[in-house]
């Protein structure tokens, strides 16, 4: 038994002193060490590629416009580098300002005036300047005009559109995405507003309904939303204006008209005038004439009384 033990024992050590076994074993160790290393390779490799699948899948539309996430919490600027340096040439025609502001933001041109939809901002100096982009977006329309003396539209979230005309050596192009304070033109010229000069006529459009940017400047665009579902509020109110009718119902109208006309009334008064003189007209009369309503004269039917009670007495005795 001892020696069927010591077999296996001594061939290894045999084997191990051969010349070649060490550098055998060197090799293996390091086949295995190179063979793992590979498979975790390939599978880092695997791992990455899928992932490169999936963002490649979730981006496929990034060449697309596309509005920013984080665009209504941004700040609505001025379109001017240096607004402190502006003047604004013409306000926006508001309906429930007074007479006079709203005179001053008529708009004329060809014998006609039309309201003035946004502000119309120049530079103290007068001199030409860049036109920045109010809020970031995707640019929706490039025009020429010179009427309007051309025209850049970029459009925003919740169906906001920020306008710039009287603009020239326009920078951006249909599908363009600006970032806010971008340079996007050149203030220039119009026709139709030769008065203000070089400038730039700025619009806050939402849902094609002009609003006055000077209610939202320094304010972020959520405002926009919140103002103009505040004022939908407003118009919609059937109950408010139902209790002002019924303020001015026309029963009230009527009671003051039955007032005025009530024939039983005036009837009653009449009467009251009218009945007295019949009265003493029928008393006056029988008083006159001696007799009763009946046409009986008092005086004779005391005398017959009289007569009847003699003749009793005389019978008696």
């Amino acid at each position: 038994m001892r020696e069927e033990e010591k077999k296996p024992t001594s061939t290894i050590r045999r084997i191990l002193k051969q010349r070649w076994a060490l550098s055998a074993i060197y090799i293996a160790s390091a086949a295995i060490i190179l063979a793992a290393a590979f498979l975790l390779q390939n599978s880092f490799d695997d791992s990455a590629k899928d992932g490169k699948e999936e963002s490649a899948e979730t981006g496929k539309n990034y060449g697309e416009p596309s509005v920013e996430v984080n665009s209504n919490l941004e700040t609505i600027k001025m379109p001017v580098a240096d607004a402190d340096k502006s003047v604004i040439k013409k306000q926006f025609y508001d309906v429930n300002a007074d007479e006079k502001a709203q005179e001053e933001a008529l708009v004329f041109y060809n014998n006609r005036y039309e309201q003035n939809k946004g502000i119309d901002i120049a530079m103290e100096d007068g001199k030409s300047f860049d036109v920045k982009a109010s809020l970031s977006g995707n640019v929706t329309k490039v025009q020429d005009d010179a009427l309007l003396g051309n025209l850049v539209e970029v459009e925003h979230e919740d169906g906001v559109v920020t306008r710039y005309q009287s603009v020239k050596d326009i920078k951006v192009a249909v599908g363009d995405k600006v970032k806010q304070g971008q340079a996007i033109a050149t203030a220039g010229k119009s026709q139709i507003n030769e008065e203000a000069g070089v400038h730039v006529h700025f619009e806050i459009r939402k849902d094609n309904i002009a609003l006055n940017p000077l209610d939202f400047v320094d304010k972020q665009a959520s405002a926009i939303q919140s103002a103009t579902e505040a004022e939908a509020d407003k118009e919609e109110t059937p109950a408010v204006e139902g209790s002002e009718a019924d303020k001015e119902t026309p029963a009230v109208e009527g009671s003051e008209a039955d007032k005025e006309e009530t024939p039983a009334v005036e009837g009653s008064e009449a009467d009251k005038e009218e009945t007295p003189a019949v009265d003493e007209t029928d008393e006056s009369t029988d008083l006159e004439s001696g007799t009763d309503e009946e046409g009986s004269v008092p005086g004779e039917d005391t005398t017959e009384e009289s007569d009847s009670l003699k003749d009793s007495l005389n019978q008696s005795n």
